[in-house]
C-alpha cells in the first residue's frame, strides 16, 4: 500500500493532468485526499486539474466547431444526450457550462453542443476559465477537508474487503439510472 502511495505521489499530478482533460472529478477528489495525507500539495494538485479541464473543453469546443461532418458520425448514438444538452443550454443559459462540470455524463457533451451551434467561442472561452476554476477549488478543497474521514472508512473497510466494491457499484447504477431518467424526459 505504501508503494502505491509513493507511485501515486511521484505520477500523481501527471495522471491529474491527463485525467483532468476529460473530467477530472475522481482523480482531484483522490489527490484533495493524498493532500490531506500529506503525499501531495493540493494548491499544485487544483492548478493541474483547473488547467487541465480548461485545456479539455476548449479542445473539445474547437474540435466539433472545426470538424463538425467528422462529429456528426460519432453523435449519431448520443442523440438524447446531445438534445437534453441543448435543453438544458435553453433552460439555464450559461449556467450550463458551470453546472457541466459537476454533471457526469453531460460534462463532455455541453461543448460539443456549443461547438455545433454559433455560440461566441471567446465568450464560451471566459466562462469555462471561471467554471473550471471554481469546479478545481470546490473539488480540491471539500475533497481535502473529507479526506480524513474518507482514510477512515477506507480503514474500516479493511475488516470486509467486499462491502467498498459493493458500495461503488451502486453508486455508478444509481448515476446511471438518475441520468438516463433525466434524458428520457
Amino acid at each position: 500500500m505504501q508503494e502505491i502511495l509513493n507511485n501515486l505521489a511521484t505520477y500523481g499530478y501527471i495522471i491529474l493532468f491527463f485525467y483532468s482533460l476529460g473530467g477530472g472529478f475522481f482523480a482531484l477528489a483522490a489527490a484533495g485526499v493524498l493532500s490531506s495525507m500529506g503525499k501531495m500539495d493540493l494548491a499544485t494538485s487544483i492548478g493541474v486539474a483547473f488547467v487541465a479541464n480548461f485545456i479539455g473543453d476548449q479542445a473539445l469546443l474547437l474540435f466539433t466547431r472545426f470538424n463538425k461532418a467528422q462529429m456528426m458520425g460519432y453523435l449519431k448514438k448520443h442523440r438524447r444526450m446531445l438534445a437534453y444538452t441543448h435543453l438544458l443550454m435553453k433552460k439555464y443559459g450559461t449556467w450550463v457550462i458551470f453546472l457541466q462540470k459537476y454533471i457526469y455524463g453531460v460534462k463532455t457533451l455541453v461543448p460539443v453542443a456549443i461547438g455545433l451551434t454559433r455560440y461566441d467561442a471567446t465568450k464560451f472561452a471566459l466562462l469555462n476559465l471561471l467554471a473550471a476554476a471554481l469546479w478545481a477549488v470546490t473539488i480540491g478543497v471539500v475533497s481535502y477537508l473529507g479526506g480524513k474521514t474518507v482514510l477512515v472508512l477506507l480503514e474500516r473497510a479493511k475488516e470486509n474487503p467486499w462491502v467498498l466494491p459493493l458500495v461503488g457499484g451502486l453508486v455508478i447504477v444509481a448515476m446511471a439510472v438518475l441520468i438516463m431518467r433525466a434524458v428520457r424526459r
